[in-house]
């Protein structure tokens, strides 16, 4: 029951906030909507652009030396001096690295040792998300569909089964018996050696943990016999679920590290090598590589001459922009929204027009959020109105809130009574004080009364109206058709009038005005015998688009009564419908003011 209040208690702020502040937004800012979730989604984006507007590089300088062992080269670069860090912020501290650094190095410092490298967790919602844009390039909406198909079941010939697991997740913990049957697979495939231990990772403060890590249903499906039956999406996520989730329960990989140091007049040049010893989890999950750098046995009573010292200029780098993946992991970092939410989300900002996701640049094919003037816009207006309520604090601990009603911790009615008492006031606030946006004006004078004309937007788009609305009702669409020209002759077949028309198709041809009784088309003869041809095609073209328009108008008069009634009686119940659910949200809001009160 406790749960159920939870639910009921986020439905009830999403409505609060999503209803009250959409409404408000569109009336002063002409922005489409406003969420609890979705406005600080934005706020992080529109941040990250100020950052990197505000953004003012800086010089640095890094020395790098090579050094020559037995034919092996030793790249190092400068880290310290006088074991404290280097900075080089120019190229004069640069150069005095270079002037102290001529002649022999001695080696202050060998370590070797052996390094493992454990394998990753399996996937949960977020993290599938993540890793599925930067090593698939799927966004999250395509991730969690093609996950939901895998989910629900794919025909393998003889029957229809669920490849995967719930997909909505933040757990990493495997069942019991999966963990046994894909040990037994290890050993047997690949050998005891390979068969590592099982790790679960560790809960965080809202890790829910109902559903266990998105794995495999069976370990034994594996993708390359999976793959007849599955589409190209279906078998790349599959691929990747099935060997991450496998990798999780293998040995880590073993590396020989070594790492030295080279020193001269107390300068310090680092360098590091690794080679593999044994492959462990990546002899399955090809995801990862590993790349072995030799630098080969040093003699440490010997000392090394630099083959070469380069100096390089470089320059600090803004922050970058937020990809799917870096925007998922952080709004999961600060315990925003929940994994089921985070593709509607990223959704939901560009669809509303208040962020793009593209190509970060014209070098550079990776997408990215990039907020567009009217994002910044309203996230300004939130922050001016509704700063402690839209931000990352108060949304993070509204989530940590609703747990504790399900935990049975907190009381809902308490919590929603808090909000109220936060929210309305800075409601009506906002109400009297957000500045209202002029309407954009077209340049032209309405026709019917002599005021201006302005661009409106209405249910079906953008169109020109009457600044004076409602005394005047003038409007018109956007883009006006290109309207008949009489010619002057009359049809041949009917007597109707002859006009000129323009067809879908951008050509002009002469047909009755008569359409659609009258279907006649005036053939224009030309001099020229090609000219004649491609005449006699375009008549042709727009005869056959008449015939077509004259079926279209048949088979709408055909439409039945009974159809149409339908119709109607559909679009009443999802209006009925909409009332509902706002009238019931007005009377939750009413029953918690009254709580207030009491």
């Amino acid at each position: 029951m406790q749960m159920v209040k939870s639910q009921e208690t986020r439905r009830i702020l999403d409505r609060i906030i999503g209803f009250r502040l959409s409404k408000l937004l569109q009336s002063k800012i002409r922005s489409k909507s406003a969420g609890r979730v979705q406005s600080v989604a934005l706020k992080l984006v529109v941040n990250r652009e100020k950052e990197i507007e505000a953004f003012i590089p800086e010089e640095y300088w890094s020395v790098k030396a090579f050094f020559d062992n037995n034919g092996v080269e030793i790249e190092t670069s400068a880290e310290r001096y006088k074991d404290k860090k280097l900075e080089m912020k120019n190229e004069a501290d640069a150069q005095k690295v270079l002037d102290a650094t001529t002649g022999a190095f001695d080696i202050k410092k060998l370590e070797k040792r052996k390094r493992n490298k454990q394998s990753k967790l399996p996937f949960i919602t977020s993290t599938l998300q993540q890793e599925a844009s930067t090593r698939l390039g799927f966004q999250s909406r395509r991730t969690m569909s093609v996950a939901q198909k895998l989910y629900e079941g794919v025909n393998i010939g003889t029957e229809t089964e669920g490849l995967i697991t719930y997909m909505r997740t933040d757990s990493t913990r495997l069942a019991d018996s999966f963990v046994e049957s894909a040990n037994e697979y290890i050993e047997e495939t690949h050998g005891k050696k390979y068969v590592g231990k099982y790790r679960a990772g560790k809960k965080t403060d809202n890790t829910q943990d109902a559903h266990e890590a998105i794995r495999p249903t069976s370990i034994t499906r594996t993708p390359e016999s999976m793959k007849v039956y599955l589409s190209p999406d279906e078998y790349k996520l599959y691929r990747f679920i099935y060997y991450r989730a496998l990798a999780s329960l293998m040995a880590p990989a073993v590396y020989d590290a070594v790492s030295v140091v080279f020193t001269q007049n107390d300068y310090d040049f680092n360098g590091s090598g690794q080679v593999l010893k044994f492959d462990g989890y990546l002899k399955i999950y090809s995801y990862e590589t590993s790349t072995d750098k030799i630098i080969g046995e040093i003699d440490e009573s010997k000392q090394y001459n630099a083959s070469k010292i380069e100096p390089t200029q470089h320059f600090t780098q803004p922050p970058p922009r937020y990809s799917e993946a870096r925007l998922i992991k952080e709004l999961e970092e600060l315990g925003i929204g929940r994994p089921s939410t985070y593709s509607m989300i990223l959704d939901t900002i560009v669809a509303r027009g208040y962020s793009t996701f593209g190509a970060q640049s014209e070098t550079n094919s990776s997408k990215v959020f990039k907020p567009t003037e009217q994002g910044v816009l309203t996230n300004d207006n939130l922050e001016d109105h509704f700063e402690s309520i839209i931000n990352v604090h108060y949304t993070a601990e509204m989530e940590e809130k609703l747990d504790q009603i399900a935990a049975g911790e907190t009381d809902n009615v308490k919590a929603l009574r808090e909000f109220v008492d936060e929210f309305y006031p800075l409601m009506e606030s906002a109400q009297e004080n957000m500045v209202k946006l002029p309407p954009e004006m077209v340049g032209e004078v309405c026709p019917d009364c002599g005021g201006d004309l302005v661009y409106r937007n209405g249910r079906y788009g953008k169109f020109i109206a009457c600044n004076n609305f409602p005394e005047c009702r003038y409007n018109r669409p956007l883009e006006e058709k290109e309207k008949p020209e009489p010619t002057g002759e009359m049809c041949p077949e009917c007597g109707s009038e002859l006009i000129k028309r323009k067809s879908r198709y951008g050509t002009y041809f002469t047909g009755c005005s008569g359409f659609p009784k009258c279907r006649y088309i005036k053939s224009e003869k030309k001099d020229a015998k090609k000219d004649d041809e491609t005449d006699l095609d375009a008549s042709k073209a727009d005869k056959k688009e008449a015939d077509k328009d004259s079926k279209d108008t048949k088979k709408v008069k055909k439409e039945s009564k009974t159809t149409k009634a339908t119709k109607i009686t559909k679009a009443k119940k999802e209006t009925k419908k909409v009332k509902e659910t706002k009238k019931e949200t007005e009377e939750l809001i009413e029953d918690v003011k009254e709580d207030a009160k009491d």
